[in-house]
């Protein structure tokens, strides 16, 4: 299956080779060099996937991003960036972006994304199609500690997983089918990635999950022990659900990875 990809970018080696590099790799490509362009030709073709710079004249890539969301476009959004901080990246994040790519970047890291991008939007269709979100079926409610190698035990602490594919940890309840998530009373606001870091999390609450299977789970590629990805992600997740005056849900066990519990 030939998908589609929206590229803006302004500089126009890094545009011309990307958009060589893509066409190779067989995907049907549209390239622009500016957001205004790039807002006009999501209009027009709706892409299966968009791979934004952030740094453009006019309107930038985080304004084309917001612009989208707001529109209530879902279609995945890989940011590239040459801004390393990551206040910056969390403003891709917080912006609406799925995932991003630091500048410079191997084409192979770009289609590695790119590929993880779209398996997720393919699952997630399918799972709309049968009433049930990714992962949430019936043969998907595994116990705690199932999501792959790596996992250690944190304690008699589990979720509670319902036939609808609601799962409930502590105070949290996530609703794979509608990809809605609640901390008590207050519903999260979550882009894709975010919901499902967090569902992987709750539905294996108690267990520490170590970097490797995360990354498989989400982004169906490791990216090896130098990348700040997924710490980024979890920081920003923690803005969501751990707010002052609630319990830290998300914690991190140094030098392994990540475990939803309440302490």
């Amino acid at each position: 299956m030939t998908h589609s990809v929206l590229l803006a970018e302004d500089d126009r080696p890094i545009r011309t080779a990307l958009e060589r590099a893509l066409t190779l790799e067989g995907y049907q490509v549209t390239a622009v060099a500016d957001g205004i362009q790039a807002l006009a030709a999501a209009h027009r073709e709706r892409p299966d996937v968009i791979l934004l710079d952030v740094m453009m004249p006019g309107i930038d890539g985080l304004q084309v991003c917001q612009v989208l969301r707001a529109e209530q476009d879902r279609t995945p959004i890989l940011m590239l960036t040459a801004r390393v901080e990551t206040a910056d990246r969390i403003a891709g994040l917080d912006a609406g972006a799925d995932d991003y790519v630091v500048k410079p970047f191997e084409v192979e890291e770009v289609f590695a994304r790119l590929r993880a991008l779209l398996r997720r939007t393919t699952a997630g269709a399918a799972g709309a199609d049968d009433g049930a979100g990714p992962g949430t079926g019936p043969d998907a409610a595994e116990e705690p500690g199932e999501a792959g190698g790596g996992a250690e035990a944190g304690g008699a602490y589990e979720a509670r997983v319902a036939d609808s594919g609601v799962v409930e940890a502590a105070d949290l309840r996530i609703d794979g089918p509608s990809r809605r998530a609640w901390r008590g009373e207050r519903e999260l606001e979550l882009t894709r990635t975010e919901f499902e870091l967090l569902e992987l999390l709750a539905r294996n609450a108690g267990i520490v999950l170590d970097h490797s299977t995360i990354y498989d789970r989400i982004w169906g590629y490791d990216f090896g022990p130098g990348s700040k990805n997924l710490a980024v992600y979890v920081g920003y997740l923690r803005r969501k659900v751990d707010v002052p005056g609630s319990r830290p849900l998300i914690h991190t066990v140094r030098g392994v990875g990540y475990v939803l519990r309440e302490d």
